[in-house]
């Protein structure tokens, strides 16, 4: 094998683990992130929502950034948030399937 070969053959073997990495690593992580933006950008007033710290509330009011949340049956537990701090949507009106049992 000359030199010539053995580095063509190393620039392809490179080529061929950045694909693999890319399609393994790279494509799934962008995908989920264009999943958390659809969610987050489609959120209502009404709908039910999970924090990332586990908390289930309804959304009472929006803005660019922000969000403010109901918890539990307390109408008193209003608690602004930002918005990326949402981690579940549920539509307002929409039956999830524990619901249908």
């Amino acid at each position: 094998m000359t030199q010539g070969t053995s580095m063509t053959f190393a620039i392809v073997w490179m080529v061929v683990l950045f694909g693999i990495m890319y399609f393994l690593m790279i494509r799934p992580q962008k995908k989920e992130q264009k999943r958390v933006q659809a969610m987050l950008s489609s959120m209502e007033v009404g709908d039910s929502v999970v924090t990332s710290g586990g908390f289930y509330g309804v959304i009472l009011d929006l803005t660019d950034e922000d969000v403010i949340v109901e918890f539990g049956n307390n109408k008193n537990c209003r608690i602004p948030m930002r918005r990326s701090a949402i981690v579940e949507v549920e539509k307002a009106g929409q039956v999830s399937v524990s619901d249908e049992k």
